[in-house]
């Protein structure tokens, strides 16, 4: 109840992205039943009904990570003074903001319910002249405990996600003169990525079975998306290393205010926004090399509605994470941008610095971006 209080009388812009949250979680329900659809329609094809619900892992993980940093920037679950005095501790925040994530999510799933039964002609007749009516298996029963279940997978996800996020630690005291926790992905980051792009090289020369995935993926062997995932991790781990550096390279060679502040905020946010930065990568990536994949003609079909609606979903949430945690970083050095304004530091040493910061962050991510997906489609279309 408590929740359902702070989040009625929270701000508009929190409440846009809790909406977001919500529909984002209806996006993913509709692909989970859609899923069970299939399973119900085509009894006979049990693998491919698996290989389809695994396939609504990557919506489900990119709608759980944008949940994840709408409830770290949350302001009705931010520790404050005198809260604790009134029993609302760390411990409680964290466990209202778990709630406040398990009710948008639940809200989209409700949603994504009522879409699916009214598109296969279970609320009010079959809609658009029974186009839906073969892929959401209209003629079959659908078992309503299976739904509800499938349903339940992402308020449950997403809220102990939150939970475990914002749950209160302690963290250890760093050694005096020592400089903050240096990101140590980057190395295991490259290695990743270098042994994605060589086992799908490999498996892509070598041919084998296909899988039977939707749109041009299919026929294509195991071992090329394997090495798509581990490229994916790869640029996920590598994220908060590069941006790491990226700061250490604006404040080489003799560096200005200007240069110097938007250095420093790189290397103490680089945690924050590399990791998100990372999957955002990764995902243009896959999308670059799955644009280059059906230019080249390559496979035996088009993609279908339900790939585009997961690719959407997956690119949609990855972008609007990264806006948020960009949020999240602003938001923290608020306090240090006004004692800069205090002491007499011009606006414009600001703004030049947050422009630095974005243009050293997109020429260094953007190529990587292109090669690595020029990389990853060169076996399937050469």
């Amino acid at each position: 109840m408590l929740a359902l209080r702070l989040a009625r009388g929270a701000h508009p812009l929190v409440q846009t992205r809790r909406l977001l949250v919500a529909v984002a979680a209806a996006g993913v329900g509709f692909l989970l039943l859609c899923t069970l659809g299939y399973a119900v329609g085509h009894p006979e094809r049990s693998s491919a009904s698996v290989l389809r619900l695994l396939w609504c892992v990557l919506p489900l993980a990119a709608t759980v990570q944008f949940a994840v940093a709408v409830a770290r920037t949350d302001p009705s679950t931010r520790p404050r003074p005198g809260l604790s005095a009134i029993g609302l501790g760390p411990a409680r925040l964290t466990a209202i903001a778990a709630a406040s994530t398990a009710v948008a999510c639940t809200l989209g799933s409700m949603v994504a319910l009522l879409f699916y039964l009214h598109l296969r002609g279970d609320i009010t007749g079959l809609p658009f002249d029974g186009a839906a009516a073969d892929l959401l298996a209209a003629d079959q029963p659908i078992p309503l405990a299976a739904a509800l279940t499938l349903l339940a997978v992402v308020p449950v996800v997403a809220a102990s996600a939150a939970g475990l996020a914002l749950r209160p630690r302690t963290a250890p005291a760093a050694p005096e003169g020592a400089e903050k926790p240096v990101p140590s992905g980057l190395p295991w980051g490259v290695a990743l990525v270098a042994v994605g792009l060589a086992v799908e090289t490999y498996a892509g020369r070598g041919g084998g079975t296909g899988l039977p995935l939707p749109g041009r993926f299919d026929g294509n062997p195991a071992g090329v998306l394997a090495g798509w995932v581990l490229t994916a991790a790869g640029l996920a781990m590598a994220g908060p290393g590069l941006v790491h550096g990226c700061g250490r390279l604006l404040q080489s060679v003799r560096p200005g205010a200007a240069r110097l502040l938007a250095g420093r905020v790189l290397m103490d946010e680089s945690r924050r926004i590399g990791r998100p930065l990372g999957v955002v990568s990764a995902v243009l990536s896959g999308t670059l090399a799955a644009a280059a994949l059906d230019d080249a003609g390559t496979g035996p079909g088009a993609f279908g509605p339900l790939t585009g609606l997961g690719a959407a979903l997956i690119l949609a949430c990855t972008t609007a994470t990264l806006l948020t945690a960009a949020l999240e970083s602003k938001q923290s050095r608020a306090h240090t941008t006004e004692a800069l304004l205090r002491i007499g530091a011009p606006p414009t040493v600001l703004r030049s610095a947050a422009l630095m910061r974005a243009g050293v962050l997109l020429a260094v991510f953007l190529p990587l971006t292109w090669a690595v997906a020029e990389l990853a489609a060169l076996p399937l279309t050469g």
